[in-house]
């Protein structure tokens, strides 16, 4: 077992309303993190207006595009199965054309057009408003690749559609790339420097999900907490901007404020912070409204502070359990969740008996965890040794998920005979007589359906619970429902 997650969306195929005046069908699939079903919708938004309706039958599609994940080896093999799929599909029907997008896209660039040949074009994060030009080039008999890193993009011109929406949640785009090099990770090559959006943008395109019923939104970038908007480009360029636009920059916890005081009735979430970035006003602003949901994603990666040298993590083991201490005096009752890799390079028992420690100290409420997997082209696979055994990496994993399940377990059966407000977002995959939503730290919550309906924000009495779910019966409507 690798992470304790739900992973159900993975390699779901998208779709949105058709457009009567489309004449071609488009089949989209995304792997990886959430960035990456965000930009699927802006995909699919460029090429409605391109005469593209989405369709979840691959075998009819004019045009199938996979939305790529390099994160790790296993995500690229997923992709590549994929591919050999659409593959198969395509000698059938030879007019089918097939892309990479995305991150791999990114990381192998014409490789898959030269040396495999497996695809007929290539896509990369940061041109996805060249996918009309490159499908020309393809229509002519030719390979067409973009795989250019921007300095400005940020698709906040781009009105995303909603790809096989619940109508409840969605994604809003704030930063992409990022800055920190951390040594076992691809982003910053396939994503490139960290620059944040306009955040004019970012309330119009919420007040127009608001319009639309939405609930809920999560601000989402690969590290929200330095997002800094300045009306300058990167981030690393802040410096060199004029004293008005010093002066009058958002930074992200001011972007918070101005999203959850125009928008009372939306909840709000963020993924993902890096504690290094995560400042004590973003914390006092989400004291201070009640629609900033009660849950933390703070990636650790290790609880050893050597090991953390060698991942260039820019905190310390120490650092971070102050901030985990800021966090519970400033909002009792947050939910904090991990990301963590076992068997990081020169990784000793110690080391790994350090991350235990760690997780003993905070007790997260859930977690995604991994072994170690090494990367073409990281700053890892250039200077170290990947020389922790496989079955030690595999050992000090299943360690580390009994010790998260045990701690899930107690943060869950906290909620025993309380009553927790429940936003509804589908119908429970056990049971087609009960709902299924999350609480505000996140925590997913199943009870009968009753009256209630998809969207509505219900309070619901917890009398049973598993290690990752609440379970309960409905008592009535929140007040803000």
């Amino acid at each position: 077992m690798e992470k304790v997650i739900d992973e159900s969306k993975q390699g779901e195929s998208l779709v949105l309303e058709n457009k009567e005046q489309n004449t071609r069908k488009l089949y989209i699939e995304s792997f990886g993190c959430a960035m990456n079903f965000s930009d699927s919708e802006i995909v699919a938004s460029i090429l409605s207006d391109q005469g593209y309706n989405t369709t979840q039958n691959l075998e009819e599609a004019d045009l199938v595009l996979v939305n790529t994940c390099s994160i790790r080896d296993k995500a690229e093999q997923t992709v590549r199965k994929r591919l050999e799929k659409y593959n198969a599909v395509k000698r059938i029907n030879p007019k089918m054309k097939v892309g990479v997008l995305g991150c791999m896209a990114e990381r192998l660039k014409s490789k898959f057009l030269e040396e495999e040949k497996i695809v007929d074009l290539v896509v990369g994060p940061d041109a996805y408003k060249d996918l009309p030009n490159l499908l020309a080039e393809v229509e002519d008999g030719r390979d067409a690749i973009n795989v250019i890193l921007s300095k400005e993009e940020t698709y906040g011109d781009v009105s995303p559609v909603r790809l096989n929406s619940n109508g409840v949640t969605a994604y809003v785009s704030i930063t992409r790339g990022c800055d920190n090099m951390c040594t076992f990770c691809v982003v910053p090559f396939t994503r490139g420097r960290e620059r944040s959006r306009d955040p004019q943008s970012i309330l119009e395109e919420i007040n127009d999900l608001w319009t639309k019923d939405f609930k809920e939104i999560t601000l989402l970038g690969q590290n929200v907490d330095s997002y800094l908007w300045y009306g300058g480009g990167l981030k690393k360029d802040f410096e060199k901007a004029s004293d008005l636009q010093q002066a009058t920059a958002v930074n992200f916890s001011n972007l918070l404020d101005m999203c959850a005081k125009a928008y009372p009735k939306m909840r709000i979430r963020f993924s993902t912070s890096n504690p290094q970035d995560l400042t004590l006003d973003v914390i006092e602003t989400m004291a201070k409204y009640s629609n900033i949901c009660k849950h933390i994603h703070l990636p650790v990666q290790s609880g050893s502070n050597r090991i953390l040298k060698e991942m260039n993590r820019l905190h310390t083991r120490e650092e971070y359990f102050a901030l985990i201490d800021n966090i519970k005096r400033i909002l009792p009752g947050c939910a904090i969740s991990q990301d963590l890799i076992a068997g990081f390079p020169t990784e000793t028992e110690q080391d790994h008996q350090d991350t235990l420690s760690l997780l003993d100290y905070v007790k997260y409420n859930f977690g995604f965890m991994y072994t170690y997997s090494e990367r073409p082209g990281t700053m890892a696979e250039r200077k170290l040794v990947d020389d922790v055994p496989e079955d030690v990496k595999k050992r000090r994993l299943a360690e580390i998920v009994q010790r998260q399940r045990e701690h899930g377990a107690i943060r869950t059966e906290a909620y025993l005979n309380t009553v927790v407000e429940v936003l509804i977002e589908k119908e429970s995959k056990k049971s087609d007589t009960e709902w299924s939503g999350r609480t505000q730290q996140n925590s997913v919550a199943v009870f009968p359906k009753e009256n209630y309906k998809i969207g509505d924000l219900v309070k619901v009495k917890i009398n049973d619970c598993t290690s990752a779910t609440l379970i309960g019966v409905a008592i009535g409507l929140s007040m803000d429902s």
